[in-house]
């Protein structure tokens, strides 16, 4: 098992993180005992930030005392590995519908790094009092404004980074998803981001890429 970030492993070309809540599933996956450490397998087609590290991300902002703003939480799949790994941290996962936010209040009843919030990620004022010390904001939000969505929010974020996941055809059918992503790069730094990596997420998601950022 090899530590490729801190808290995000790889063993025999797939991932893994390290379960929080040892013997315990959230989707399904499989899990993996070596050397008495208890590994979840992490699913780059059912999770957009791991096709993104399989796919040669260079910078991975979420660590084990990362305070993450995670917009988009859906049923937590994605959320619980970032639990795994930000360990000594906590996520404010944020999610607008009330079925989705169901499991995801299942999920955080047995991690408690896990703030599950039902809102409008397009409204961060009503959530703002869990934002003073957020350092990492992750957002897989797919809506036609997803980029301002993510500006909203980065108003809240003294320092750190953005991983923002991009799907163009959300913002625009016709166009090609390459211009769609570099649109998405230039206004992310007109609204303050320094682009640190874009990368796509082929072939786990159909024109999709993630853009992370870092607040100047």
């Amino acid at each position: 098992m090899k530590e490729i970030f801190p808290g995000v492993f790889k063993h025999k070309g797939r991932l893994f993180t390290r379960n929080l809540t040892p013997g315990k599933r959230v989707y399904g996956e499989r899990l993996l005992s070596i050397d008495g450490i208890e590994y979840r397998e992490w699913d780059p087609y059912r999770s957009k930030l791991a096709a993104a590290i399989l796919n040669g991300l260079k910078v991975m902002p979420i660590s084990p005392r990362a305070r993450v703003l995670y917009l988009g939480a859906a049923q937590g799949t994605t959320v619980s590995h970032v639990s795994d790994i930000a360990r000594n941290g906590y996520i404010i996962a944020v999610e607008i519908s009330p079925k989705a936010i169901e499991k995801l209040i299942l999920v955080a009843g047995e991690r408690e790094n896990i703030i599950p919030v039902l809102g409008d990620a397009n409204k961060p004022e009503e959530y703002s009092e869990y934002l003073d010390e957020i350092n990492v904001i992750y957002q897989d939000v797919a809506q036609p404004n997803q980029v301002d969505i993510l500006l909203k929010n980065a108003r809240y974020l003294k320092s750190g980074y953005t991983m923002l996941c991009v799907k163009s055809r959300s913002i625009d059918v016709v166009r090609k998803p390459k211009e769609v992503f570099a649109e998405a790069v230039s206004a992310l730094e007109s609204g303050g981001l320094k682009t640190v990596q874009v990368i796509s997420l082929e072939p786990y998601e159909k024109d999709h890429a993630m853009i992370v950022s870092m607040k100047r």
